[in-house]
C-alpha cells in the first residue's frame, strides 16, 4: 500500500453545525453536500476532508445504534506563514462558532506559534506558524 491518504472521514453529531461552520462561516465550498449525510470539502491536492453524520457514520461501519458523540483523540492542522495569520485564522474560526481552547501563543517545542479550535462538534483544529514546516512545489513535506 502506497503512504497516502485520500479522505478524512470525521463523525459529525450535527451535520447542519459543520455545514455553517464550514461553509458558511468559513466560506469553504463544499465539494459534494448530501443533505442529512455527509459533506465532503477538497482540503488539499488529492484530499477530500469528509463530515459524516454520526448515526449514518456507525451504520456505515456496522455497528447502528453506536453512533460516536464527537471526534476525540486527534487534532486536524492548519498552517500559516506567520504569527499574525494564527491571530487572524483563530478570529475567524470563532467568529464562525467555533470554540478557542488554546489562545495564540508560543508552542513547547521547535519555535512554533499555534492555538487550539473546535468545531460546533467538537473537531480540533490547530493553527500554527511552523517556521520549519514546508512543502515542495512537488508535495514533499519538510518538518525541523
Amino acid at each position: 500500500m502506497d503512504p497516502r491518504v485520500h479522505f478524512i472521514t470525521l463523525s459529525t453529531p450535527d451535520l447542519d453545525a459543520a455545514r455553517r461552520f464550514y461553509a458558511g462561516g468559513l466560506g469553504w465550498e463544499p465539494l459534494l453536500d448530501v443533505a442529512e449525510e455527509i459533506l465532503f470539502f477538497q482540503v488539499a491536492p488529492g484530499l477530500v476532508l469528509g463530515l459524516f453524520d454520526a448515526v449514518k457514520f456507525a451504520e456505515d461501519l456496522g455497528r447502528a445504534g453506536s453512533a460516536p458523540s464527537g471526534a476525540e483523540g486527534l487534532t486536524l492542522a492548519h498552517n500559516v506563514g506567520s504569527d499574525e495569520a494564527v491571530r487572524d485564522v483563530v478570529g475567524a474560526m470563532a467568529a464562525a462558532g467555533g470554540t478557542v481552547l488554546t489562545a495564540p501563543r508560543p508552542g513547547a517545542f521547535g519555535g512554533v506559534f499555534h492555538a487550539h479550535v473546535a468545531d460546533p462538534n467538537g473537531v480540533v483544529w490547530e493553527v500554527a506558524h511552523n517556521p520549519g514546516w514546508g512543502v515542495d512545489d512537488d508535495g514533499t513535506v519538510h518538518l525541523g
